[in-house]
């Protein structure tokens, strides 16, 4: 190879590895006056982001229903519903301008609802599904705490 293919192909690995980067790691983000990170979204992607924490709140409130009532069967229903199976509904777009440590929150989230759901079913155990949700709940406030939205539209 020469000299101006091989500079070529380090340049174009450059810009791959930036491209990665902006998707998969830091995403659309700016350091807010709050000392939170400002994730930048259009109008329907925060639609989105905040319709699906909506849908967390619901279930953690019919979650607390269930556990107080020692219905399992509610417990578990609730979990479902927001489990890793709802993560498939949002655009790569979206993904795209969300950060690593927003993903991972996420992700935790939705695994845990998961858990939650499963343990439920199979042990009926209303003590722990209750340290489960205290433990799930703890995503919920440190993402709130980390992280807020701002809307730049395109």
């Amino acid at each position: 190879m020469n000299k101006k293919c091989i500079v070529f192909i380090v340049v174009l690995l450059l810009v791959v590895m930036a491209g990665a980067y902006k998707f998969i790691i830091q995403g659309s983000v700016s350091s807010g006056s709050d000392g939170r990170t400002t994730i930048h979204l259009s109008t329907d992607e925060r639609d989105l982001v905040l319709k699906e924490m909506r849908a967390f709140l619901e279930s953690v409130q019919q979650i607390t229903k269930g556990i107080s009532n020692n219905n399992m069967e509610l417990v578990a229903e609730y979990a479902k519903k927001v489990g890793t199976a709802t993560q498939n509904e949002v655009p790569g777009t979206l993904m795209g301008k969300l950060p690593i440590s927003f993903k991972k929150l996420g992700f935790d989230t939705h695994s845990k609802f998961d858990l939650l759901a499963l343990d439920a079913e199979s042990l009926g155990d209303s003590s722990h599904s209750l340290r489960q949700l205290s433990e799930l709940m703890e995503n919920c406030v440190a993402c709130h705490a980390t992280h807020r939205f701002e809307i730049r539209e395109k």
